[in-house]
């Protein structure tokens, strides 16, 4: 079970490794990208190439979903990045339901695990495999495997890096609970935090904090939903900065611009923004953002459009 692309590598990995796939359950086609054009989820494209029976479900809620997958008899389930399955569903299986969770449970439980990581400043993260219960992402651990994160690394850069991880992960733990071998550990729950859905307040950003903050919130949120602030009333969205170490005696949000490169004062100093893209403008470098704007003294980046 998955919709998105993090998915598609777990299941490709699962059919190379030998295990018979008897169905791939996805999210219906739906309108995607500006021209809301409806398209089939990436997993239902990669299925289709792999000569998988597909099954596509709009609400979890109706019988025929749980009736279609009791009528296959599955012996085990894999979700990865699908959704929330209710008892009747991930209790089919006579082996069980596992998922691939995109952080080192039971720190950052929900929806964006990947982004809150970022956003929170950590060094390393990884993924997880834990068998389904009735809470969110609460369920015994099977295995864990780490990661590193880049000092400029962003959300979509370690997205891609975690999905070839957790494809690795759910096949060695595909061929554990095939061999009755899986380990199964409690969370602790004492050490759990959360990792909501974004929403578009979330990505607001607040240049009185201070810069590294900053710079994890902008590549936390990159490339979607993307943080953004406002330059003289026009949505600002920004996908790289990076960190300069220089002092500042400019007030946060003000812009400043030297040997080319673009500047942004924060709380205690100066963050380049390296990416960005202007409200009905195309995403480009800074570098050539300045080149063709003119940014005058006392230009303060806002939090409104003011």
């Amino acid at each position: 079970m998955g919709t998105p692309e993090f998915a598609v590598p777990s299941l490709r990995a699962i059919v190379r490794a030998g295990f018979d796939v008897a169905a791939v359950v996805t999210n219906t086609d739906e309108p995607q990208g500006r021209g809301l054009k409806v398209l089939p989820p990436a997993v239902k494209i990669a299925a289709d190439e792999l000569g998988l029976r597909v099954i596509q479900v709009g609400s979890l809620k109706e019988q025929s979903v749980a009736d279609t997958i009791r009528d296959i008899a599955p012996d085990l389930m894999v979700v990865v990045a699908f959704r929330i399955l209710p008892r009747e569903i991930f209790t089919i299986p006579s082996l069980g339901t596992f998922n691939l969770h995109a952080s080192l449970l039971p720190r950052y439980r929900g929806a964006a695990p990947i982004n809150w990581a970022i956003v929170g400043g950590e060094k390393e993260t990884g993924v997880t495999t834990f068998f389904l219960d009735e809470k969110m992402d609460t369920g015994k651990i099977i295995l864990q495997k780490k990661i590193g994160i880049g000092e400029n690394e962003t959300a979509g850069e370690l997205t891609d890096r975690l999905s070839l991880l957790g494809a690795e992960t759910v096949v060695e733990t595909l061929k554990l609970v095939e061999g009755g071998n899986a380990p199964v550990v409690e969370q602790d729950n004492t050490l759990a935090s959360r990792a909501p859905k974004i929403s578009k307040d979330d990505c607001l950003i607040d240049w009185a904090r201070r810069a590294r903050q900053v710079h994890n919130f902008i590549r936390g949120f990159s490339p979607e939903p993307a943080a953004f602030t406002f330059l003289k009333g026009k949505l600002l969205k920004i996908f790289r900065s990076g960190l300069t170490g220089k002092s500042t005696g400019l007030q946060a949000g003000e812009l400043s611009v030297r040997d080319g490169k673009l500047f942004v004062s924060c709380a205690d100093g100066m963050l380049e923004i390296v990416e960005l893209q202007m409200e009905g403008k195309k995403r480009l470098p800074a570098r050539e953002f300045v080149r063709g704007a003119r940014i005058e003294p006392n230009t303060i980046l806002t939090r409104d459009r003011g």
